[in-house]
């Protein structure tokens, strides 16, 4: 219960804090968060809400592998994409009951996007500026799809992969969610 009252915490504090990035003067700013051991930035005006697991998920057949199926978000049914085998990073089937599992949420794409989407990751790792990364030359000069913008480290050395929602969301692969 505690896990649950401190993950709930974070969340608000997040929130409080996206909020407050959006107020501010336009500066490159990222939520970050983690999906199948790697760390992906996700910029703050195309990332919406954010929602703890995946409760009222409904599945629907005959979907890809990686769509996960639709849930309830505050009213809008919203397509769930489980981010990570999205990537190949993981294999389908991993329920979310699964070990490790048990801080994953939901994070919905902007409204202003006009996609009912929202992506599953395994946690939330907080809000990052551009003060705090820098170029991945090495990682950044290799190929990658187009949604992905670049490829940042952290003062720990963590690298972290800044993912273009609004052409993630126009991404041919991603738009094929039928087998």
């Amino acid at each position: 219960m505690a896990k649950k009252q401190a993950l709930r915490e974070l969340q608000t504090r997040l929130a409080e804090r996206l909020q407050a990035a959006r107020d501010q003067a336009p500066s490159a700013s990222w939520l970050a968060v983690e999906s199948g051991g790697l760390g992906f930035l996700f910029p703050l005006a195309e990332a919406g809400e954010i929602v703890t697991g995946a409760s009222g998920l409904m599945r629907v057949p005959h979907t890809s592998r990686w769509f996960m199926g639709v849930a309830n978000l505050r009213g809008h049914l919203h397509g769930v994409v489980d981010f990570a085998v999205f990537l190949g990073l993981r294999r389908a089937g991993a329920g979310l009951d699964a070990p490790g599992r048990d801080q994953t949420c939901l994070i919905a794409f902007n409204s202003n996007l006009e996609i009912n989407c929202a992506l599953l990751v395994d946690r939330l790792s907080g809000l990052r500026s551009r003060e705090q990364l820098s170029v991945d030359e090495e990682a950044a000069a290799g190929p990658r799809p187009a949604f992905l913008n670049g490829v940042w480290r952290d003062a720990q050395g963590k690298r972290w992969h800044e993912v273009g929602l609004a052409a993630l969301s126009g991404h041919e692969s991603f738009l094929r969610i039928f087998e």
